[in-house]
């Protein structure tokens, strides 16, 4: 175990099992995982961000090494005030490589000492994302399978 704080950053929009998969991961690896619910997003959410930290929490309440915290602003900048360098980042498919790649870069550029982290969900988790699942709420499909209870029910209670 690399006894090091690493940041899990993103909108958690809302949080799914593929999130929970690297969470657990991570968990396993590093002394401590902080989820970093970004408050201040380009896309719109569905969720608040106070309602993407409780979920957060109530996904990950029983890991012992796992925190949330909400940020805004620059990541490379919470992690500095979290003390840590490390940054974790999920690859789902080719396509988020790209993507991927240009933030890391970036956070270099503004944060030569922080590394980033990449890891990959189990199989079976590769093809969910949070929008995904939003849509399949949406339309009357069932999220079981990609989300925990506690999150079907809030989508359940904000779309109806």
């Amino acid at each position: 175990m690399i006894h090091q704080t690493i940041i899990y950053p993103g909108t958690f929009d809302p949080i799914t099992k593929g999130h929970s998969d690297l969470i657990n991961r991570a968990a396993n690896l590093f002394g401590h995982v902080i989820v970093a619910i970004a408050a201040s997003t380009p896309k719109p959410t569905l969720f608040t961000v106070e309602e993407r930290l409780e979920l957060a929490t109530a996904v990950t309440g029983n890991i012992a090494n796992v925190s949330i915290a909400r940020f805004d602003g620059l990541l490379v900048k919470f992690a500095m005030t979290q003390g840590s360098r490390l940054i974790l980042r999920g690859l789902r498919a080719v396509s988020d490589f790209e993507y991927e790649f240009q933030l890391a870069g970036m956070n270099r550029k503004l944060a030569p000492t922080i590394e980033t982290f990449f890891l990959m969900p189990a199989e079976k988790y590769t093809y969910i994302s949070s929008s995904l699942v939003k849509e399949i709420a949406r339309l009357g499909g069932d999220v079981n399978e990609f989300v925990h209870d506690q999150v079907k029910a809030a989508l359940s209670a904000k779309l109806g």
